[in-house]
C-alpha cells in the first residue's frame, strides 16, 4: 500500500510537532540548569568576581611555595633548583625545643581564650537583648564594639601604658594598698594573663553581634506564649533564647576550634620579649623568627604547613561531633 504526498505530508508534521513537545519537555541536563542560573544571576557573579580573583592571586597561587617545606631551599637557586629532602624539616621541628614550647603555649593561650573568652560574647549578646531603654543599649553597645576597631599597636600602647610599673593605672591603684610595683609584662606568669583579658576586651563586643543577630530571628510568639503562661525574664532566657540561638553557638564554636592554633600574632609580637618567651612564645612568633628573621623559610614553610593541617583536621572533627550529637554542623 502506497503512501499519497498528502498523507506523508501531514504524518511529517506530527513527527515534529511530537518532536518539539518531547523537547519541550525533556528535563533540562546540569550543565542547561547550570547555564540558565549564570543567566539568571549573572549580576551578583560579577560582583563576586574581585573576591574570586583575590583568593585565587593571595590564596591558591601562593600554595605553590608549600613545596619548600619539603625541600632544601635556597633564595638563590629558587624554588624549582632546591632538592628534595622529604619530611626531614617536619622531624627537625619535633626534635626543636623552641618549636615544642611555642606548640604548648599555642595550645594553652588558645584553650585558656576558648574558656573564658567565647562565653563572653554570648553573655554581652543576652544581656542586650534584655536591656530596654534604647539610648542606654545602643550607647553601650558603641562602648563595647569600639576596642575592635582599634589598631593592634594603639591597643598594645594602652596595655603598656595600664601595666607600667611606674605611671601605670594597675600599679597606682595596688600601690594605694601598699603593694610593691609589679612589673606586669616581664614576668612569664602574668602573660598570658594580660593577653587573654585583652583579646576579650577588644574582640568579645563585635563578636556579639552575631549572636544578637540570631536573637533577632528568635519568633515574638514564643515569648508572648511564655509571658501568659507567667515565665520571668530568666526562664525566657533559658528555655527559649538560649536554645534558639544553640545552633549559631554551635557553629561559632567549630569555628573557634578550627582556629585553635592561630593566635592573634601581632598582639604577641607587641607585648612579648625574650624575658617572657618561656609563656608568651607561640606557633607564629617560632614560624616568624625562623623564616624572616633567621632565613630559614623551608623551616617555617613546615611549621605553617604542619599549623594548617592541624586545623583542618580540628574543623573536620568538631564538624563530625557536632553533627552526630546535635545534628548542627557548618556543612
Amino acid at each position: 500500500m502506497t503512501h499519497t504526498p498528502e498523507i506523508q505530508g501531514n504524518r511529517t508534521e506530527e513527527l515534529v510537532i511530537e518532536a518539539r513537545e518531547a523537547q519541550r519537555h525533556r528535563r533540562p541536563s546540569r550543565i542547561e540548569r547550570l547555564g540558565d542560573h549564570f543567566k539568571r544571576e549573572w549580576q551578583l557573579y560579577l560582583m563576586l568576581l574581585p573576591t574570586i580573583i583575590w583568593l585565587l592571586v593571595f590564596l591558591y597561587k601562593p600554595m605553590y611555595g608549600l613545596q619548600i617545606a619539603f625541600k632544601d631551599y635556597s633564595i638563590f637557586r629558587g624554588i624549582e633548583g632546591s632538592p628534595w629532602i622529604g619530611l626531614e624539616h617536619f622531624y627537625s621541628l619535633f626534635d626543636n625545643d623552641q618549636f615544642i614550647r611555642a606548640l604548648k603555649n599555642t595550645i594553652i593561650i588558645s584553650a585558656y581564650g576558648l574558656l573564658f573568652g567565647f562565653p563572653v560574647p554570648i553573655i554581652l549578646a543576652l544581656m542586650f537583648n534584655e536591656v530596654l531603654n534604647a539610648w542606654f543599649r545602643k550607647t553601650a553597645q558603641t562602648i563595647v564594639y569600639l576596642p575592635h576597631f582599634i589598631s593592634s599597636v594603639i591597643i598594645a600602647g594602652i596595655v603598656m601604658t595600664a601595666f607600667s610599673p611606674s605611671a601605670g593605672i594597675i600599679n597606682t591603684f595596688l600601690g594605694w594598698f601598699g603593694v610593691e610595683p609589679i612589673y606586669f609584662l616581664t614576668k612569664p606568669e602574668w602573660f598570658r594573663p594580660i593577653f587573654i583579658g585583652t583579646g576579650v576586651w577588644q574582640e568579645a563586643g563585635f563578636q556579639s553581634i552575631v549572636y544578637l543577630a540570631a536573637i533577632a530571628g528568635v519568633s515574638p510568639t514564643l515569648y508572648e506564649s511564655a509571658v501568659v503562661d507567667g515565665a520571668s525574664r530568666w526562664q525566657m532566657i533559658w528555655k527559649i533564647t538560649v536554645p534558639c540561638i544553640l545552633p549559631t553557638i554551635i557553629i561559632m564554636l567549630i569555628i573557634r576550634i578550627g582556629n585553635i592554633l592561630e593566635v592573634s600574632f601581632e598582639m604577641i609580637i607587641l607585648l612579648y620579649q625574650p624575658a617572657t618567651y618561656e609563656t608568651a612564645d607561640v606557633v607564629n612568633t617560632f614560624i616568624y623568627r625562623q623564616g624572616i628573621q633567621g632565613g630559614q623559610y623551608d623551616l617555617a614553610a613546615a611549621a605553617g604547613l604542619f599549623n594548617a593541617v592541624v586545623a583542618f583536621v580540628l574543623v573536620i572533627s568538631a564538624n563530625t561531633v557536632s553533627k552526630r550529637f546535635s545534628r548542627t554542623s557548618l556543612w
